[in-house]
């Protein structure tokens, strides 16, 4: 099948297209229905279709051959271990942490949250989630205690699962504490706390609740799969919203395995034995879909990593577990890329490694600016992919599609849409724009399988969030615009959650807590442009005039604050004091301008702004402050 067939099919007949995809999945039974409408006008794809993804991804590869391949391996700098586990291995050690799970009072339907580092046992706990019809939850590894506590009190996870701690290259991170903090500032309690113990450090057991993992195990009976339903969700994953509440994004059983499925052979062309490797965090979808799901489901060997491109031990760990284990398929953010060639610029360590069978290096997380695009494609010497997706998709929607042939590489894009997503870019009054102008960047209805059928518990919030704006349309947040080719460019968010590091954050939580502060006043955080993070918040301050502070003890303030509530992921460093904030006569923060003249980018003067003279100012104290560029205003 070619891109234009396969393409041009999804969007003519899409209930003919994504049946004949359903077919490769190995269902309890077949769907009765491919696409449906429910009682809210929501499209739900395999109605009536049973299956398990556990079985999916385990019982079906040992029950079909490939019991003794292996299909996780656990590549950990930070202890100096590579640990592997066949189908088989794996299977049984799911199968055996299910019963503990059901022992515990686990059932289908309940949920279960998984605080933990990238060790083996946070997958097996996923997998074991799904083989009951359970709900997990991944919570990212040492995440703030406020916002574990906010998706405790979401989820009212039965269970929560986590380790001892988690390892930094230069330092031990505890998380018992952590999640004892969240514990006493939710209202939600879990019937139980299973805890794994890591040798470098041992959490202290309080209570009858808290248990030993490996100590639960040892009385605990394998258990097999449960079917489900395709409709029946197998996990949320939340992710930040505008309003600072996360969104609890649904991912179903049916539409998840078809979609990773279609996605390992036609994205990335990796199929059965070959070994793909996604370096990311399963506290992330990329985790979630990639280093778990589609491989598995695939039949394909995963890598399951646990460091950092840099200083675990240097910026060539990633080139040596490409030669080790042999990867043909190798997906990263930029930001990751950004940090390896600042610290090896020249490729000095690249040139220790023999990569020879990689064959694809896949982009995604943010925007893959040209200059380290041309950087790594001129070191790896293989198609270099920046492909576009999201939380909500939990799949790649613009992609250069390896396993349809490769098209012409054009650095700056992620490339045209995937099959089953009709993209456009669309003008505030919701008309349809031409090649080269920017836009909304929208989504015809219905989505492909996969993506998210709503929010947890909130299906007011996912029409509000996602399709309110642009009847017919899925707002996907982000702005950009096509070329002649049917090339999309994706510039940005146009609300205000920012992209730090492939983290989505929400500046509104940010302000929210900046405004806690007694001396402030008013402000506004804006995420900026940064060259290794691709960007970082930024909050500008008016100060009352009774509470007079140094900008230094402001600044010391907020990052403790920002630290404490968020978490360091949010790379929070600079609080400038200014006077006023531009504004429209309205009174709404001109949030986007202030992003633009920190960043250098040409803007327009609107012609709703209360005080034009207040940008000069503005753009004063950013370059003050050694922010920003100089450039005409006019």
């Amino acid at each position: 099948m070619t891109y234009s067939h396969e393409f041009q099919q999804s969007k003519e007949n899409p209930e003919l297209f994504w049946g004949e995809k359903a077919k490769d999945i190995a269902w309890f039974e077949f769907p009765q229905k491919i696409l449906s409408q429910n009682e809210n006008g929501f499209f739900r794809w395999f109605e009536a279709g049973k299956l398990n993804t556990s079985y999916l991804c385990l019982d079906h590869h040992v029950k079909s051959g490939r019991a003794d391949q292996t299909a996780l391996i656990y590549d950990s700098p930070v202890t100096q271990s590579v640990v592997k586990f066949t189908y088989k291995e794996l299977r049984d050690k799911v199968a055996l942490f299910a019963g503990l799970l059901d022992s515990k009072g686990v059932e289908k339907g309940d949920t279960v949250i998984i605080y933990m580092p990238m060790v083996p046992e946070a997958v097996i706990a996923m997998l074991a989630c799904a083989r009951l019809g359970a709900i997990h939850s991944v919570v990212f590894g040492g995440f703030a205690s406020h916002e574990l506590a906010i998706r405790i009190d979401d989820a009212k996870p039965k269970v929560i699962l986590s380790a001892s701690c988690g390892i930094e290259f230069d330092r031990i991170i505890p998380y018992k504490p952590l999640i004892d903090a969240a514990l006493r500032e939710s209202i939600h309690q879990p019937d139980f706390h299973i805890i794994f113990q890591r040798p470098m450090m041992v959490a202290e057991l309080f209570s009858e609740k808290e248990l030993d993992w490996n100590q639960a195990l040892q009385s605990a009976k394998a258990k097999s799969y449960i079917p489900v339903d395709a409709h029946d969700p197998l996990y949320i994953l939340y992710t930040s919203g505008t309003t600072g509440k996360p969104k609890g994004i649904i991912r179903d059983n049916g539409g998840h395995a078809v979609a990773m499925k279609y996605s390992m052979r036609a994205v990335y062309d990796t199929h059965p034995g070959e070994v793909f490797w996604a370096a990311s965090d399963i506290g992330w979808a990329v985790g979630h879909s990639y280093i778990v799901y589609a491989p598995l489901i695939s039949g394909c060997t995963t890598i399951l990593f646990e460091g950092k491109p840099i200083r675990t031990p240097d910026a060539g760990t990633f080139w040596r577990i490409i030669e080790q284990h042999q990867v043909k398929t190798f997906f990263t953010a930029p930001t990751a890329i950004r940090a390896i060639k600042k610290e090896d610029s020249e490729g000095l360590l690249f040139t220790k490694y023999d990569v020879s069978s990689l064959k694809y290096l896949f982009l995604a997380g943010e925007r893959c600016d040209p200059a380290t695009y041309e950087w790594v494609s001129e070191l790896l010497q293989v198609p270099v992919i920046d492909h576009w997706w999201q939380t909500e998709s939990g799949s790649p929607m613009l992609a250069n599609m390896a396993g349809l042939g490769l098209k012409t590489i054009k650095p700056g894009s992620s490339s045209t849409p995937v099959p089953g997503y009709d993209i456009q870019i669309m003008g505030e009054e919701g008309q349809l724009l031409d090649a080269n102008m920017e836009g909304y960047v929208v989504i015809k209805l219905p989505l492909a399988p996969g993506c998210l059928p709503t929010l947890w518990k909130d299906d007011d919030r996912f029409h509000k969030s996602y399709l309110s704006r642009f009847e017919g349309f899925y707002l996907t947040g982000d702005g950009g615009y096509k070329d002649e080719d049917n090339y999309f460019y994706i510039m940005g968010r146009v609300d205000d959650v920012i992209n730090v590091s492939g983290h989505r954050l929400s500046t509104g939580e940010m302000e929210e807590i900046v405004a806690a502060n007694p001396a402030v006043a008013e402000c506004a955080v804006v995420g900026i442009a940064d060259k290794l993070r691709g960007q970082r918040p930024v909050a500008l301050v008016v100060l009352k005039d009774s509470k007079p502070i140094s900008q230094e003890e402001l600044e010391a303030q907020l990052i403790q604050s920002i630290r404490g509530k968020i978490g360091a992921i949010a790379y929070f460093k600079s609080a400038i004091i200014v006077k006023r904030l531009p504004k429209t006569r309205s009174g709404k923060i001109l949030r986007k301008i202030i992003r633009n003249i920190a960043d250098g980018v040409h803007f327009e003067m609107p012609s709703t702004i209360d005080d034009p003279l207040i940008l000069e100012e503005i753009r004063t104290s950013l370059h003050a402050y050694k922010i920003g560029l100089e450039f005409d205003l006019n």
